[in-house]
């Protein structure tokens, strides 16, 4: 997203890299209750796999628009949370909006609805993934499906 508001200028990443950091851990600090901790290699792997999922996200968007022939079945798809605390939730639908081919619409409570492009797909694992990686970001060991909130 960086690069697009920059025009391109990588150089500008010096700037926009520590003040996104900074914000972040800024937003962490001034949340109310504990702030989850951060696992510098959980988060490094994250930012990787977050790269790499956009790009390829795009790649298969603009392909789906150039050629009209690739099948699209877009729908929405109901997903339940298994991650906590709501700081991190917030940043998990957050994320799930920002990968190409999903927007998260409504959540309410446990339960999240997804938009997405193409219901034919691997879409509920591919949500289970995202929030691993998060989890694995902030320590946090994600509920079972079955288990429910006390």
């Amino acid at each position: 997203m960086w690069i697009v508001v920059s025009e391109g200028d990588l150089a500008s990443l010096r700037a926009g890299v520590p003040s996104s950091l900074v914000a972040a851990g800024v937003s962490l600090a001034l949340s109310p209750g504990r702030a989850p901790s951060v696992s510098l290699p959980g988060l490094v792997r994250f930012i990787g796999f977050f790269l790499v999922h956009s790009v390829r996200g795009g790649i298969d968007v603009a392909m789906r628009a150039i050629k009209p022939s690739l099948p699209i079945d877009p729908g929405t798809v109901t997903y339940r949370l298994r991650i906590e605390p709501v700081s991190v939730r917030v940043l998990f639908v957050n994320t799930l909006s920002l990968l190409p081919g999903t927007l998260s619409t409504h959540l309410d409570g446990d339960e999240l609805i997804v938009h997405v492009l193409d219901c034919r797909g691997p879409v509920i694992s591919d949500i289970e993934i995202v929030e691993r990686r998060l989890a694995d970001v902030f320590n946090i060991t994600l509920r079972s499906p079955i288990e429910e909130r006390a």
